[in-house]
């Protein structure tokens, strides 16, 4: 008979072939196939690991001592973090001049320390939910609902809602002779948007109050930003990031602007929004995001050129550009008409008022070193205002020279040159921090990474299909 068998073809043994060889049927003698090869039929296994003697007394999984360790350090964190916002929000109570964050405070300090409480004795897979749960219902929902009840509120809300009461009457949002300072509108024309809640359902119950107050749809968009941004920038995919956002949202950072006034969350929620987009080449939902937060405040101006050096980096000259000509068209088709009807009350009031160089100067004031070199008169204010342009210029140089990589990049160069804009301006207030503040926290989070350069992604390598077998 003649055999079928290829040379150096072994015939495979299993269960169709015919029964396979056992260890006990192979010769210890065998050598082994290959150089450094274990000998056919051999299963080794690993030893299992062995554990390192312990000096403690034998204790239950959950009361392991390194694991007791790690769980009160992260509970003292917690604890230590909501103390910290208990302290704050009990400043104001006694610091402020303002009923409003007063009465913000003596509502938030008690839930803090609550919060904490929980974090400090509800077991750990209920704690951070519970206390954040607690922090946001005693620090946003509560003292929100209750200035929202009664219609009180900063005079920036006053602002938007007028604006938007003149846009629908006289087709502009600007008074054309302001006499006091809560005249001034110093916002770019969508921000009246946030207004015509208020013009369709007036106040005449209590739903319409609530439900028509600026500051509810400030938080709305601030939170479906934040979440579109996560949504894109998360490496897996996984739920919606409800404890981080609760937790952002309930930290006095953004509580207190939250309640009291509001108008610079969209702006927040929108520059991140618009990084995100950028990094995964959505350029068309760029370019409107974009234009939106160019149509809020002239701050968000210095968003448009860092996404469009995002997007040049990352994907070429052809998405940026498209991204930057839908970004300045959709923001002159919303500012040009208003600039064309009212040129110089748009000057006035949405550049030179914050600026501090009108007669009437803004109420934005803290111990800011551009506020405090603008006090010393003229000369300071002008000292302030060159520091600040230097500063800026120095920033421009550095993303020309470094264009970012990821939407953190872009997102730190972003909030590094709004931070110094904000120290340095004659006018400003420590609400205006949060914006860089979010800039640096929320795409790292989303992203689960702290370098802001993008990581490389890995491709499946493909293998060789094995030869096909002879046929016998």
């Amino acid at each position: 008979m003649v055999s079928t068998r290829t040379p150096g073809y072994s015939r495979p043994r299993g269960r169709i072939t015919g029964r396979g060889r056992t260890p006990a049927q192979t010769s210890a003698t065998e050598a082994p196939s290959g150089p450094g090869r274990r000998p056919r039929g051999f299963s080794v296994r690993r030893l299992p690991r062995q554990r390192v003697e312990s000096t403690f007394p034998p204790t239950p999984g959950r009361l392991n001592p390194t694991r007791l360790a790690t769980l009160a350090s992260m509970r003292t964190v917690h604890l230590l973090g909501c103390l910290i916002a208990a302290g704050w929000a009990a400043a104001f109570p006694l610091v402020s001049d303002l009923p409003n964050q007063r009465l913000w405070g003596m509502v938030a300090a008690p839930a803090y320390v609550l919060a904490g409480v929980l974090c400090l004795t509800l077991p750990r897979r209920f704690a951070a939910r519970a206390a954040a749960s607690v922090a946001l219902l005693g620090a946003v929902l509560v003292p929100l609902g209750l200035l929202a009840l009664h219609g009180r509120h900063q005079s920036e809300v006053m602002v938007v809602e007028r604006s938007a009461h003149l846009l629908l009457t006289t087709g502009t949002p600007y008074l054309p002779h302001p006499v006091v300072v809560t005249d001034y509108n110093p916002y770019l024309p969508a921000m009246s948007l946030f207004g015509m809640p208020r013009q369709l359902l007036g106040d005449s119950t209590a739903f319409a109050r609530v439900a028509g107050d600026a500051r509810i749809w400030f938080a709305l968009t601030f939170l479906a930003c934040l979440l579109a941004a996560w949504r894109l920038l998360r490496p897996s995919r996984e739920r919606a990031p409800l404890l981080p956002l609760a937790v952002l949202t309930a930290s006095p950072l953004i509580a207190l602007a939250l309640v009291v006034g509001g108008v610079d969350l969209p702006l927040i929620g929108v520059c991140c929004l618009a990084m995100a987009l950028a990094e995964r080449d959505r350029t068309v939902a760029a370019g409107l995001v974009l234009a939106l937060a160019c149509t809020l405040k002239w701050t968000a101006w210095p968003a448009l050129p860092v996404a469009v050096l995002l997007l040049w980096r990352l994907y070429g000259r052809r998405p940026a550009a498209r991204t930057a000509l839908i970004g300045v068209g959709a923001s002159a088709a919303v500012i040009l008409p208003a600039a064309l009807a009212q040129a110089d009350a748009l000057r006035e009031q949405v550049v030179r008022f914050p600026l501090g160089m009108t007669a009437i100067r803004t109420p934005a004031g803290s111990p800011l070193p551009g506020k405090v070199l603008a006090g010393f008169g003229p000369t300071g204010h002008a000292i302030s205002l060159s520091l600040m342009t230097v500063a800026l210029i120095g920033v421009a140089i550095w993303l020309l020279a470094r264009p970012p990589v990821s939407a953190i990049a872009a997102a730190d160069l972003l909030a590094a040159g709004l931070a110094i804009a904000f120290m340095l301006a004659p006018a400003g207030r420590f609400g205006y921090l949060a914006l860089p503040v979010v800039l640096v926290i929320w795409p790292r989070l989303a992203a689960r990474r702290w370098s802001s350069r993008r990581p490389v992604r890995l491709f499946p390598v493909r293998r060789r299909p094995l030869p096909a077998l002879p046929r016998s």
